[in-house]
């Protein structure tokens, strides 16, 4: 006779399955069809009509304005299933480093330029490898600090390249730049890894953060610079949420080959001249930090225009200390790319207490309507939302309307009326929650879940932060994030990947926070010194540690830019690495990194909490492969085309705030040599 433990796992997996096939059918499909077109045709009139598109993978984005498009198509949805690793390189930059593993993450994408495959680790080692074998060419390790608490973690998404048009036959006439976690920008000789000695000081220049720093690391670099020209610009990370006078986000641009500073740019309108100043009351801009740019910013060389994805202004979640809609936060903004003076702005959230940053590379694509080629802006929002604006002036080019939003926030509070929200496209994650939605394997944590849901305000997206305890959904976290989006303009198809997780937002008053602190179990907690409160965030879950929001918990999804419809929407994800015994429910799971497409018409995508990279079928969004990786790929893949053979490549080391696995490999997959 079994024991009986055997039954009541049995019937929780069963449970599991059946949830998970339920969960499955929540998921619609509207394809608009493409027979109709010559999509090759499309495809090389957009390539035309936008030259900063490559063959291969020049830019952290795959291009300047980030479509995560490759051109290689010896991988189709026919033979996809035939993919096999074909090597396999590992950074070591763990050696040494073993007790720092839990506090990084792994999140670069290669580039591949001078006919190498180079890339940024954790610890901001540069290294460069044979594209087709994966063997060392040569590294740079800036000995970066590690003796302090980083705002996002030791942290490196990618390296930028640069090529002096004026040099030829010169040491460093070809760059690479990279950020650091001790906020240094680095110039490299593309060639042979060495510092450029003309640039800076001898190849480094130190960013001054605006103040004094609490400790090394609260303000970092940790996505790829950019470039405009002979301009290289960098954004910054800050920690967030410690106090209200934080250090300020400014965008700054160097000369790419002295490293002179050239311009820069204070998201918070310091200049009382600046008709941005208006949108903080009471002189607000004076007192406040942040609204730094920390994802990936993205660049139109014909128009000289580079635009940025602003933050929100410290703290997060409490804005009595800076009343009004404080422009130029939480906004795409485009500035001249010589100058720095804003050429346009959108704002995607006023008055932010949400932690609703606008965290993706801005998308600078191409959009066909009508036969004729419009150029765009599609931004995607940790609101599960996606803008499309003009990219020439920043109106709307997809209609976007203000709504109203609820109201009654903690005392002091004065909140925005109204937020915008696109009228053509859903949101691609939900955003409301009642306890009858509440998400359990058993009746037991299902009512457990049901009664934290029912005791906090829960007026869906928007619902300001409270001493009652707040459901910020989507999480803080999104919707969408870093890894952004992948764009084929032959198809006018954006594909996104998003979680669906909540959080439990509280506010403290600031005389309670240290108690607080003291008998808290799981819940971050922060101080947000000179506003009148603290806060606590936390994961809305259940005692056995899953989501209380029903699944999918991940989602992957394709947007037609014309219409705005979704086109496919699927989840993405098991509980693979997550569930006793490697029990793979198709639940989806959070997931960071992003998405990336082929002229084959496949797209590729890691993120997930499972150590898998998947390829899913571009026009339907069927999954038709997945490859088994030694560590989480909480990164964005590339691929490239070397000596005929297209290869498909990812950073696998895993994300120190999740349950990834963590690693230091980069991973080759290819069709097997016939």
């Amino acid at each position: 006779m079994k024991h009986p433990i055997f039954y009541l796992t049995t019937a929780l997996v069963l449970l599991l399955l059946a949830v998970s096939f339920l969960g499955g059918t929540v998921f619609w499909r509207l394809f608009s069809g493409y027979s109709d077109l010559d999509i090759d045709g499309r495809a090389e009139i957009s390539r035309a009509a936008n030259p900063q598109l490559s063959d291969q993978w020049p830019a952290y984005g795959g291009d300047p304005g980030g479509s995560r498009y490759s051109y290689a198509n010896e991988i189709t949805p026919e033979n996809v299933d035939q993919l096999d690793i074909a090597w396999k390189y590992r950074t070591g930059t763990f050696n040494g480093r073993e007790e720092l593993k839990s506090r990084t993450a792994f999140e670069a994408t290669p580039v591949l330029v001078e006919d190498t495959l180079v890339f940024c680790t954790p610890f901001n080692e540069v290294i460069a490898i044979n594209p087709g074998d994966g063997t060392e060419k040569w590294r740079h390790d800036p000995d970066v600090r590690t003796d302090g608490r980083p705002a996002n973690d030791f942290t490196c998404r990618g390296v930028t390249y640069w090529k002096d048009p004026s040099a030829s036959g010169v040491r460093c006439e070809s760059r690479l730049f990279t950020g650091t976690v001790d906020s240094r920008l680095i110039a490299l000789d593309a060639k042979t890894g060495e510092l450029c000695a003309d640039f800076g000081a001898n190849g480094e220049v130190q960013i001054e953060p605006s103040i004094s720093l609490r400790w090394p690391g609260e303000y970092q670099i940790t996505s790829a610079p950019t470039i405009i020209g002979n301009t290289v610009i960098i954004g910054s990370a800050i920690s967030d949420n410690l106090r209200v006078v934080a250090p300020s986000g400014v965008v700054k641009a160097f000369d790419t080959r002295s490293g002179a500073e050239k311009w820069s740019f204070d998201p918070v309108p310091r200049d009382p001249n600046d008709p941005a100043r208006v949108t903080w009351e009471d002189g607000s801009a004076d007192r406040v930090g942040h609204a730094n740019v920390w994802s990936t910013m993205s660049v139109d060389e014909e128009r000289g225009l580079v635009f940025l994805p602003t933050s929100s202004a410290s703290p997060d979640f409490y804005g009595g200390v800076r009343p009004g809609d404080n422009l130029y936060t939480n906004s795409v903004v485009a500035l001249n790319g010589e100058t720095g003076e804003v050429a346009w702005h959108f704002q995607t959230v006023h008055h932010d207490v949400w932690d609703y940053d606008v965290p993706a590379q801005p998308g600078a694509y191409t959009v066909w309507r009508d036969g004729k080629a419009h150029d765009v802006i599609a931004q995607v929002t940790k609101t599960g939302m996606v803008f499309v604006l003009e990219r020439e002036t920043g109106e709307p080019f997809l209609p976007i309307e203000e709504r109203a939003v609820p109201q009654d926030g903690a005392e002091g509070e004065r909140l925005s009326l109204t937020q915008p929200f696109p009228v053509n496209t859903p949101p691609i994650v939900p955003n409301t929650l009642s306890p009858d939605d509440a998400f359990g394997i058993t009746l037991w944590d299902k009512s457990i879940c049901a009664a934290k849901i029912k005791k906090l305000r829960r007026e869906g997206l928007f619902t300001p932060p409270s001493e009652q305890g707040t459901l910020v959904y989507p999480f803080t976290g999104g919707g969408g994030n870093w890894g952004s989006a992948a764009y084929d303009a032959a198809r006018n198809l954006l594909v996104v990947n998003m979680s669906n997780a909540g959080h439990v937002i509280t506010l403290i008053p600031s005389e309670d926070v240290a108690g607080i602190r003291e008998v808290a179990d799981n819940a971050e907690i922060a101080p947000m010194e000179g506003a009148p409160y603290g806060m606590t965030r936390e994961l809305l879950a259940s005692p056995i540690g899953l989501p209380c929001t029903p699944p999918p918990w991940g989602v992957l999804a394709a947007v037609d830019l014309n219409s705005g419809d979704i086109v496919w929407r699927k989840t993405i994800g098991t509980t693979r690495d997550l569930a006793p015994l490697g029990i793979a429910l198709k639940t989806g799971t959070p997931n960071f990194g992003g998405p990336m497409i082929t002229k084959g018409g496949l797209i590729f995508i890691g993120a997930t909490l499972d150590n898998y990279l998947r390829a899913f079928d571009l026009e339907t969004g069927s999954e038709l492969w997945k490859g088994r990786l030694p560590a989480g790929g909480q990164a964005t893949p590339m691929s490239y085309e070397w000596q005929g053979r297209q290869y498909v490549v990812i950073a696998a080391g895993g994300h120190g705030k999740s349950t990834a696995t963590a690693g230091d490999y980069v991973i080759a997959f290819a069709i097997p040599d016939r």
